[in-house]
Parts: C-alpha cells; structure tokens; sequence
C-alpha cells in the first residue's frame, strides 16, 4: 500500500508530498536480492561435495584445488562483462540470463560425465556469480528510494549470508541419499534459480537505463509505481541532468600519479579480504571438522551452524559500520582474526578435541561476518574517485576474485604439504600484515562525502590521517 512521505525541505516551497509504495519497492529488492543468495549458495555447495567428487573423478590435492577454486576464474570474467552486458542489454534482461545459468550450471555441474566438464559448468557458474554480485546490488540501488537505498543494498550481504547458510542445509539433508549425493547437492541449485528466474518477471527493468535508452515514458511508469506522479517527475528530471553532466571513463585515468596509491589501496583491501582464511573454512568446512576427528554426519551439521553464525552476525555490521566507522572495524576484525587463526593452528598442532576446533571455527567466521566481510565493499565502494570509480570497482574486483581462487585452490595442497597447524599459521600471519596494512594506509572514512574522501586520498594525507585516527 502506498504511504505518503514528505520530501527534503531544502528551500523556502513547500514539502512535496510523495507516494512512495514501500510493498512494491521491498517486494522488487526481495526478488533480486535472490541473485545473492544464489551467489552465497552457488559459492558454498561445494562445500559438502568435495570428499565425494575428488573419489569420483580421482583427484589429487592439485586436482581438488583447481576444482574448488575455478569457479573464481569465472567470476572474474562475469565481473568484466557484467558491466557493459548490463549497460547495453538491460539490468532485467542480464539478471534473467543470470538466473538461467545459475540453473543449468548447477545441474551441468552435478551431472557431469568428466572432470573437465564439471570444471567447465563449474567456471559457468562462475560467470553467474560475478554477474550477479555485480548487477543485483545496482539495480537496488537504481530503484530504491533515498530512504531505504543504504539499507536495502546492505541488506544484500544478508541475501549472500542465507545463500551460504541454505547450501549447508541442503547439502545435510542430501548426505544420505547414496552414491550419488554430491550430484544432487549441485543440482539442488536450480530450485532458488528457477524460484529467481520466475520472480524476475514482476520486477520492471531500472528506471536510470530506460532513460538513459531514451525511454523516459516507461521510466516515468517505473518511477510512478515506485513513488507516485510527483515523485516520477522530480526523480526522472534528476536522472536524465546526472547524463548531461556524464564524464567517460578511461582505464588509463588508473595510472596517474596520484591515482596509482589509491588503486593499490583498494586492491589490498581486495586481496587480504580473500587471503586471511575465510575460503579456507566456508569451501572446506566439512572437510576441516572431519580432521578434527567428528564423525561425518556431525561435520555436516556443524556446517550448518558455522552458516547460521556467519548470517546472524552480518547484522553487527549493518549496526555498526556508520557508528564505530570502517577503518576501527577492519583492525578490530584483522586482530581479532590474526589471534582465532592462531588458536586454530594450536589446536590442530596439539590435537585437541573436536569442541575447541568448533568454537575457534565459529568465533572466526563471527568476527569475519561482523568485520571483515561487509566492511570490505563498503571500503571499496568509497575510496575511489568519481570520475574513476567504475573502472577502479572493476580492477578491484577482478583482484578480489583472482585472491579468492588463490586461496581456495591452495588449501588442499596447503594442507597436505604444511598439514592444518601450518595452514592457518600462514591465515594468522596474512592477518597480521593486513592489520599493519590498515594502521598504516587506510583512513577512517566514516562520516565524509565522497568528494571529501576524494580530497583525503589525492592530497597525499592518507598516512598522516590514517594516524591520527588511529
């Protein structure tokens, strides 16, 4: 039901009234929010997968990295082309062929008759998860009002949190099925993907690329449904000066001088977010509790736990990023993370029970869920210029997925060849160097404009102010 909200008085005319339909707005974010919990969900399946396929197909440790770790390739090339896909096909129409190959990877992947098949299905599932983390939260952004639009794009890690926390799931109730399990653990995708793929037929394509196509009659028709008449009117006028003032971007604008330092920023920022021992835990989970010497049903429902910690926790960092600010949050979350990292090795080194590997798990993936995880694209989406942003958010993002195949394809053979206590000395170390990182680097931008962050970075000031808040 629509409810009249009044707007912004920032002059002496009176408040516009505008009739912002709240049901519909939730109802469009609710159904593309799907497109990160297919994202969280397609990225964790393979978590209970890995001990049977690696039987199947006879995988050493390399084998069995490259097959985790694949589908990060993909995902970096989504992530490229997700961006003019999105410009010249349409927001809606890219998220309906998202939703298609979230399905038919899935089941291609549980079904394949050979290992290089199912890497090729994997790595197209891929593409669907860097299209998917890319287009979902703008088109969001795009249709929500300014009220709601910081929340309802925060609330899309929650989609990604449940997506995790639902493959666990699913991947308990389909343990014992029989031999061919694992098949069925990939194919259960296609549910929430045929479930997304549906409900992207109620969803209108993105207001701002209907204008900007020209098409400002359909925008209107978005906006009204969105807002109302009034709301329609002021919102398309808004958009349509935003594209008479557009500036193009070039890559080359990346490496200028006083860009460079930034983009490195923003590129560790990527890597550490990857490398400090979260994909070693969400990709390997059952695996690690099985180590620990739980039984094997037991592993899979300690995952589920390890999925409930890591989507309740997400809600600290919704609270708290505004008020405690980014910069406290990823040195609190790094130290915090560097000491975890090292209780694991110790546990693992001295055998202790199964219950202090469970606790140190648990605490680690809370920590990273309440710090680390949302922080990071938060961080990333503020500290690059305007007139470079888009194509810096590419370049870290292709660095974020590049970091992430490193580090899922490295755990097994990492295991094997340092054994668990070596593994996660190494995650404590990584953690530790990022923590300095960020002392030393990273300013607190909590509270600032993005042009005066701006200001901040290409001023030279980012290690005195990074002190100074400190």
């Amino acid at each position: 039901m629509p409810i009249l909200v009044p707007s912004p008085n920032t002059s002496s005319q009176p408040r516009i009234t505008y009739d912002y339909n709240f049901g519909y707005i939730y109802l469009v974010s609710a159904v593309v929010a799907l497109g990160g919990l297919l994202f969280g969900f397609d990225l964790s399946i393979i978590s209970g997968t890995v001990r049977f396929f690696s039987q199947h197909f006879q995988l050493d440790e390399y084998g069995t990295g490259w097959a985790v770790g694949c589908i990060n390739i993909g995902s970096a090339v989504g992530a490229l082309l997700a961006g003019k896909l999105s410009d010249s096909l349409g927001r809606k129409k890219l998220l309906l062929i998202c939703a298609l190959l979230f399905a038919v990877s899935g089941v291609g992947t549980g079904w394949a008759s050979s290992f290089t098949w199912f890497v090729l299905f994997r790595m197209l599932s891929g593409v669907a998860v860097g299209t998917a983390a890319l287009v979902c939260p703008m088109y969001i952004a795009e249709v929500a009002v300014p009220a709601l639009r910081g929340r309802l794009v925060a609330c899309y890690q929650l989609a990604i949190t449940l997506g995790i926390l639902l493959a666990y799931v699913s991947n308990y109730f389909l343990l014992d099925i029989g031999p061919d399990n694992w098949r069925w653990m990939f194919s259960s995708q296609a549910v929430p993907a045929l479930l997304f793929f549906g409900g992207l037929f109620a969803v209108a394509e993105s207001p701002r690329w209907l204008i900007r196509k020209g098409q400002r009659a359909a925008a209107l028709a978005v906006l009204t449904r969105i807002g109302g008449p009034n709301y329609a009117q002021a919102e398309a006028d808004s958009i349509t000066q935003s594209f008479a003032h557009e500036v193009k971007e070039h890559v080359r604008d990346l490496f200028r001088k006083d860009m460079v330092p930034i983009l490195l920023i923003g590129a560790a920022i990527a890597i550490f977010s990857q490398a400090d021992g979260q994909n070693s835990l969400f990709s390997y989970a059952p695996e690690i509790f099985q180590q620990a010497g739980m039984p094997q049903d037991t592993a899979f429902l300690q995952s589920v736990i390890l999925g409930l910690i890591n989507f309740v926790f997400t809600f600290v960092a919704i609270g708290t990023v505004d008020r405690i600010g980014r910069r406290k949050l990823l040195l609190y979350g790094s130290a915090l993370l560097c000491a975890d990292a090292a209780a694991l090795a110790l546990a693992f080194y001295f055998r202790l029970p199964g219950g202090w590997v469970l606790s140190f798990v648990l605490g680690f993936i809370a920590i990273y869920a309440a710090t680390l995880g949302p922080v990071t694209w938060v961080a990333l989406s503020e500290i690059f210029p305007n007139r470079v942003r888009g194509n810096a958010m590419a370049a870290a993002t292709l660095t974020l997925w590049l970091a992430n195949f490193v580090a899922t394809a490295s755990f097994p053979v990492m295991q094997v060849r340092l054994g668990l206590p070596g593994t996660f000395a190494i995650h404590a170390a990584i953690c530790l160097l990022y923590f300095l990182f960020v002392k030393a680097k990273v300013p607190e931008t909590k509270g600032k404009s993005l042009e005066e962050i701006e200001a901040l970075l290409t001023t030279a000031q980012v290690v005195p102010q990074a002190r100074k808040s400190a």
